[in-house]
Parts: structure tokens; sequence; C-alpha cells
């Protein structure tokens, strides 16, 4: 029973699953915690950084869009696979934007980009929680949940808020502390 529990934890099913966990968890921690470090440390006003919460309203509002999601078809790779694909390439060109904001000068084209990620990241997770309903039988669909809550947390607390607040110090040559 053991082995049958490692080789299907380590099926390319559950991988597929683990990475989608890690993608679903980059853009929330880009647009809550590295965004307001990025706020706080360019002293933008608290009341400016505090409206930003508002940012994540795409994640409680997804269920308005997600029967349209399920009635059309993209024309790649079919209804699941599909919406996956169109938004991580509408994610990377929103979170590119995102990058190139100044919240100091326009705190509202970065909220805009910041809402803009959020939202194809919402829709990034409904169709990655319907391609995971699909794929996976009855009985993986407990591991695969783990699985993709571990991604999940990978993504988001550990590498898009570490390796961004990295990467801002290297691009523009000021520390965060």
């Amino acid at each position: 029973m053991q082995k049958n529990a490692i080789r299907a934890v380590f099926s390319r099913k559950m991988g597929t699953v683990l990475l989608h966990g890690f993608s679903s968890g980059l853009p929330l921690g880009l647009t809550t915690s590295l965004l307001q470090g990025w706020m706080a440390k360019d002293k933008v006003d608290l009341t400016t950084i505090g409206l930003f919460a508002l940012v994540g309203l795409p994640y409680t509002i997804k269920f308005l869009w997600a029967p349209l999601m399920d009635r059309y078809v993209p024309p790649l790779l079919g209804r699941r696979r599909g919406w996956i694909f169109v938004a991580q390439i509408a994610l990377m060109i929103a979170i590119c934007a995102l990058g190139f904001t100044n919240p100091v000068a326009s705190p509202y084209t970065t909220a805009l980009f910041a809402l803009v990620v959020a939202f194809f990241s919402a829709t990034q997770d409904i169709a990655i929680d319907a391609y995971r309903t699909d794929v996976l039988h009855t009985q993986e669909l407990g591991m695969g949940a783990s699985l993709y809550v571990a991604g999940y947390r990978v993504g988001y607390p550990i590498f898009s808020s570490s390796i961004g607040f990295i990467l801002r110090t290297i691009c523009h040559g000021a520390p965060f502390i």
C-alpha cells in the first residue's frame, strides 16, 4: 500500500498539481505582502496602502465569471488547460506592467495593474481547480489538494515575497531594511 501511495505522490498528475499550486501562490504574494512592502519602503501614505487591500476583491467574487469559463472554450489546449494558459500569459504581462509602475507618482496606475494581476490570478485559480477536479480520481483528490496547498505555500509566502524583495533591491539598488 505504501508503494502505491509513494508512486501516486510522484506521478505526473500530482507534479502538475504541485506546480499549479506554486503558480497560484505567486501572484497573491505579489499583490499583497510584496506590494505593501514596496509601497511602505517608498513612503506611500498608510491610507493608500490600506486601500490596496481591495486589490484582493477578485479572489472573493471569482464565482461571478467562473460559469463563463465553463461555457466558453479557448481555441488552444481545450477548456481547462486553455484557460490556464490564457490566464498565465495574461498574468505574465500584468505582472511585468505592475513592476514598471511607480506607487508614489501614480498610485492609481499601480492599483489598476495590481487589480488586473489579481483578476487573472483568480481566473487561473478557477481553471486550476476545475482541472484538478477533472484530472484526479476520487481517491486522489485529498492528496492532490494537499500537494496543491504545499505548492501554494511555497509560491506565496516564501518565493514571491522573498524573491520579490531581493529583486527589487537588486534592480533599484536600495535595500528594503
